[in-house]
């Protein structure tokens, strides 16, 4: 008997008919952001998370640490080809870092530009280079988080911090410490994120006394080292695991006992996802959260 194919009315109505309300909750691992200033220990804090691997786009890891990497990254299409390996590929990997997202930013730019025949990202006019750059960034935080729900990873994002001016209608501008991204890559990547950890000493002012009876304050920031989870008018943080507003990370730290303790346990969410594919159709890696074969070799 020949198959019968489905009108879109009918498949239009079959959805319907399947999309209900049900509880859900949160199982899946988290997706991390760590940001803080340079030399604070975010690479050394990323590898304390369960069987950690990297992906590099600067050569930053600290002396005496040993990581597993794909080495260093130098073009975009490697960074996906990453992910891609992560995704197809038998491993036992738990936990993705890429490191870091500001080092990243100039392959993204570079990908449109070489896609585009464009001098530059300035080259469109009027920011719209920025706009365009937008379906690339989704498509890496779209690999991510597949590897999060169908590889039960987590993910950690590495960026450096930078200071900015906040213009609040409701006080004054002030400054702030922020991802060191363009601002629309930066809300991107904050959109997506369980947590975001600004790792930071303590800033202690100590005023000295000089010559001729004067005095001068010095800031001094000691060796505690403390992830902020909870925002600040003086940096970018947000949690949603009712984490408390900072926590002590040492250099060598029990994940489980600081961090894990407050994540998910991933289970499988057979129903989390609606999908309007036929069922017949296989979920793959490449088709929901990859670029096409296309685009990968044009990145190259």
């Amino acid at each position: 008997m020949p198959a019968v194919s489905l009108t879109e009315a009918q498949r239009h109505h079959k959805e319907e008919m399947q999309m209900r309300p049900y509880q859900i909750t949160a199982t899946r691992p988290p997706i991390v952001v760590l940001h803080g200033a340079p030399g604070m220990g975010k690479t050394t804090t990323a590898r304390n998370f369960p069987k950690p691997v990297f992906i590099q786009t600067e050569d930053g890891c600290p002396s005496g640490l040993t990581i597993e990497s794909f080495g260093l990254c130098e073009s975009f299409a490697s960074v996906i080809a990453g992910l891609t390996w992560l995704g197809k590929e038998p491993h036992d990997y738990q936990t993705l870092v890429i490191d870091s997202l500001d080092a990243l930013e100039p392959l993204v730019h570079a990908a449109l530009c070489a896609d585009r025949g464009y001098a530059s990202i300035e080259s469109p006019g009027f920011g719209k280079g920025y706009v365009e750059l937008d379906k690339y960034w989704l498509d890496l935080l779209r690999g991510c988080n597949w590897l999060r729900r169908h590889r039960n990873m987590n993910i950690v994002l590495i960026a450096h911090s930078e200071i900015i001016m906040v213009n609040d209608p409701r006080a004054a501008a002030y400054s702030s410490y922020a991802l060191r991204l363009h601002k629309r890559a930066r809300g991107l990547v904050e959109d997506s994120a369980d947590l975001i950890g600004f790792l930071a000493t303590d800033i202690i002012i100590k005023n000295e006394q000089g010559g001729f009876g004067k005095s001068r304050a010095r800031a001094d920031g000691g060796n505690a080292r403390w992830l902020h989870c909870e925002p600040r008018p003086a940096f970018t943080a947000k949690n949603r695991f009712a984490m408390p507003e900072r926590i002590l990370i040492r250099l060598s730290f029990d994940y489980q006992a600081t961090l894990g303790k407050f994540f998910p346990t991933p289970q499988p969410q057979a129903e989390s996802t609606r999908t309007a594919a036929p069922e017949t159709v296989t979920e793959t890696m490449p088709s929901e959260a990859m670029p096409s074969n296309n685009m990968e070799a044009k990145h190259e």
